[in-house]
């Protein structure tokens, strides 16, 4: 469903004038982050099976995207941290999902997906991000 910015609904039109925390404004922005970022791997996907022809229009249109994004990241002073393919650390910030089907002390871990990334911010952890595993 498609939301248009000239009409509003009664939920938004009652919001405008209510005072929102910090600490609201900062999840939401979260929020967004993780949703953009699930959106640019569903959109990276869709480019794939694109000819290339295709592909060169719909590539700037994403990295313009991706460009607006870490720019209103910053402006907040936050990150996304994407550990995909890196070697995996037990003290990485992010929830590996299935660490009990190996043996973290003998196995050499991979990052093999990135679910949700975690988000720092200037103080540190923002939201811890959540991975699978495979062996190296």
């Amino acid at each position: 469903m498609l939301i248009s910015p000239h009409k509003k609904d009664k939920t938004m039109a009652n919001s405008e004038n209510a005072v929102v925390s910090p600490e609201t404004m900062r999840d939401s922005v979260v929020s967004m982050a993780i949703e953009s970022w699930r959106f640019a791997r569903t959109f990276e996907r869709l480019l794939g099976k694109l000819d290339a022809g295709e592909q060169v229009r719909y590539i700037s249109q994403y990295n313009w995207f991706m460009k607006k994004v870490v720019e209103a990241l910053n402006q907040v002073n936050l990150w996304v941290v994407n550990f995909e393919g890196q070697p995996f650390d037990i003290g990485m910030s992010a929830t590996p999902l299935n660490i009990d089907e190996f043996d973290p002390e003998n196995d050499t871990l991979i990052v093999d997906k990135v679910l949700e990334p975690t988000i720092m911010g200037k103080d540190g952890l923002v939201k811890t991000g959540t991975i699978t595993l495979r062996k190296a």
